[in-house]
């Protein structure tokens, strides 16, 4: 019979062979089978911070402290630097913070996340997370604090100038100096919010919808192509760094939380094979998990 050892064997052997060290932890959402690849290691968030400022933001629209439904302004070519959403607008908009936070996990936009923070506060998630019980998972930082560490200026060219070493060396690549968790916490959160744990039922339904209408095919939900399957998630990406953390949920009503960290062995950008690596390894421990 098959344990969970052998799986993590397997993963472990085709991470080698893509070119990324990985951290995973996945867990039945209503059962007790789990599968872990170092999933306590603290690892860098990237994106993956997303996630608890939205659980925050959805637990104060709940208790009445921000009004989902009010409209802002963003003015066009202002904000935090982003490849998506905002930024690229060349009209200011009028946007709710709902649609906000939409942008924020459906794209992952850098100026919808950071107009979020400023509004919700990062001391009110670090009290969230420390609520819930979360030891690893820190917020120090939105978007731009995150970069502000680097220096003014910094530029995509910046990183393409960079070794690995040098990289490794950057304070948004060392989980003590920047957004962090667990891939273990990771899946913990998810189970959370998928049974209304972490925060009222209203609050955990708008987490949901949100992760539901994260846009990107090429990591996580590439694992589940069958029809039917439901695929929520959260997308992290900075230099050597691919990452998803997401819900997986079955016509038969299984549910499955996993998170899947990797860091590269070299430099390169264009690697789709890591990115697909992401969605076999989910696909691999959840298989196992559903046997």
């Amino acid at each position: 019979m098959e344990t969970a050892n052998d799986v993590v064997g397997e993963i472990r052997e085709r991470a080698d062979e893509v070119g990324v060290r990985v951290w995973l932890h996945a867990t039945d959402l209503d059962g007790s089978r789990r599968v872990d690849v170092d999933g306590d290691e603290p690892v860098v968030s990237a994106s993956v911070f997303k996630v608890p400022v939205a659980v925050e933001l959805a637990r104060q629209g709940v208790a009445g402290q921000v009004d989902l439904s009010e409209r802002i302004t963003y003015v066009a070519g202002t904000g935090t630097d982003s490849p998506y959403g905002l930024a690229t607008y060349r009209h200011d908009v009028t946007i709710s913070w709902h649609d906000l936070a939409v942008l924020m996990i459906g794209v992952s936009d850098n100026v919808a996340t950071d107009l979020v923070v400023e509004r919700i506060g990062l001391p009110a998630v670090a009290a969230l997370l420390a609520d819930l019980g979360f030891t690893h998972t820190a917020v120090p930082y939105d978007c731009a604090g995150m970069f502000e560490c680097l220096g003014p200026d910094v530029t995509p060219e910046f990183f393409a100038g960079l070794s690995r070493e040098e990289l490794l060396e950057l304070p948004i690549l060392q989980p003590a100096l920047t957004c962090r968790t667990t891939a273990e916490e990771s899946t913990r959160l998810l189970g959370m919010v998928w049974r209304d744990e972490a925060a009222p039922a209203e609050a955990c339904a708008d987490v949901q919808y949100w992760l539901g209408h994260q846009v990107w095919p090429h990591r996580l939900r590439s694992g589940f192509r069958e029809d039917g399957i439901r695929v929520s998630g959260k997308t992290g990406t900075l230099p050597l760094v691919r990452n998803e953390v997401g819900v997986v949920e079955y016509p038969d009503g299984g549910r499955y939380a996993v998170a899947v960290f990797t860091e590269a062995f070299d430099t390169r950008m264009q690697a789709p094979e890591r990115d697909a690596f992401i969605g076999f390894a989910a696909a691999r421990a959840i298989s196992w998990l559903r046997a």
